[in-house]
């Protein structure tokens, strides 16, 4: 694939990593925390930070680690989609739509920036 559908995978999971940083950050600080004025919950945004800068960068390897760290995310915002009620599910929910579109971008950054060698061609009569 060429490098401009991999520039669109790495600006698709940039904006969207960035987004599930201030989602998570505002959600467990001031919009819904688990407890009244905030828990350490908070720190599951401040995770984020760790891949930021090699996501913005195209680190593949980056992209490759966070393919599967997301998924803690993902699995969080569907728990709490379907059990939380309020504010807090509507923003579970926003969590969840973050966080599996981060993860098709990583996985398409990954597709589209493998180095694929080319296969040599074999005989088809070999005795």
């Amino acid at each position: 694939m060429s490098t401009v559908k991999a520039s669109r995978y790495q600006s698709l999971t940039s904006a969207s990593l960035i987004a599930l940083i201030f989602l998570c950050l505002a959600w467990e600080g001031w919009l819904a925390p688990l407890r009244p004025g905030g828990s350490w919950m908070i720190l599951k945004g401040a995770l984020l930070l760790l891949p930021l800068f090699g996501i913005l960068r195209g680190r593949r390897y980056t992209y490759k680690w966070l393919s599967l760290f997301i998924q803690f995310y993902l699995l969080e915002g569907l728990v709490r989609a379907t059990s939380d009620h309020g504010p807090s599910q509507w923003l579970a929910l926003a969590e969840t739509i973050l966080a599996a579109t981060v993860f098709v971008g990583t996985i398409m950054f990954i597709r589209s920036t493998r180095h694929n060698p080319e296969k040599p061609e074999t005989t088809k009569n070999r005795p």
